[in-house]
């Protein structure tokens, strides 16, 4: 019997990933292990060159990946978009976000924004800084610890207010999604899929992302919260 292929992603695809890689073995009759963790982490492992066959991460960090020579720059495939999300505790009043003023207002307002460690949240920081209200928000940004979601967070009252991606938020117990953030603050992540350098079985790697990214397992994505690209 065949060793199992390889995955490592952020915890932001591992439920869709774990569905997915059940399907490709009903599909070629060969198991894939997942190993999903904070994406900062998985990007440094990929990067010092640990033996995975496929990565999964935000393309901003396949790129990356892709110039160090760490993953085979033919095979990366775009695979899901992913929007973020505010939150607050289920529960709790429920602020305006459908304009940038008030969403702005509502960062102003909230005693503690949580945000991840992930793309998203890097977008966050940079629209404050861009915006000039680093120095009023300062002191009430959390951030989640690596691989702990930011959802949990919320339900937990760790913080009165969060953003993540919507696949992350879904699925938690105890928060209300408040919705997408207003035009002009949107943020949205692409998961890109590639065969890592270190793959010892590129060949069937590459048939690994290419069912990952295929128009048959559409459904499966929108049904755990991602967008199609």
């Amino acid at each position: 019997m065949e060793s199992p292929l390889s995955i490592i992603s952020s915890k932001a695809t591992g439920p869709l990933l774990a569905e997915l890689a059940q399907g490709y073995q009903a599909a070629h009759g060969l198991v894939v292990t997942l190993e999903s963790i904070g994406g900062v982490d998985a990007a440094r492992r990929v990067a010092e060159g640990e033996a995975f066959d496929v990565v999964v991460l935000d393309a901003a960090q396949i790129t990356k990946l892709a110039a160090a020579g760490r993953v085979l720059a033919d095979t990366v495939r775009a695979m899901v978009r992913s929007t973020a999300m505010l939150a607050v505790r289920a529960g709790a009043p429920q602020p305006a976000i459908g304009t940038l003023d008030e969403f702005k207002a509502t960062l102003l307002a909230a005693r503690s924004v949580g945000f991840s460690t992930g793309p998203s949240g890097v977008a966050l920081l940079a629209m404050i800084e861009a915006w000039g209200l680093t120095a009023q928000l300062k002191d009430r940004l959390i951030q989640a610890p690596p691989g702990k979601p930011v959802g949990a967070m919320i339900a937990q009252g760790d913080v009165e207010i969060g953003m993540q991606q919507y696949s992350e938020l879904m699925s938690v117990a105890g928060i209300a999604i408040l919705g997408p953030l207003p035009p002009g603050a949107e943020i949205a992540s692409v998961f890109t899929a590639a065969v890592c350098a270190a793959s010892a079985r590129p060949a069937q790697a590459r048939q690994l992302v290419e069912f990952l990214t295929a128009p048959a397992v559409a459904e499966v994505k929108q049904r755990q919260g991602f967008e199609l690209v």
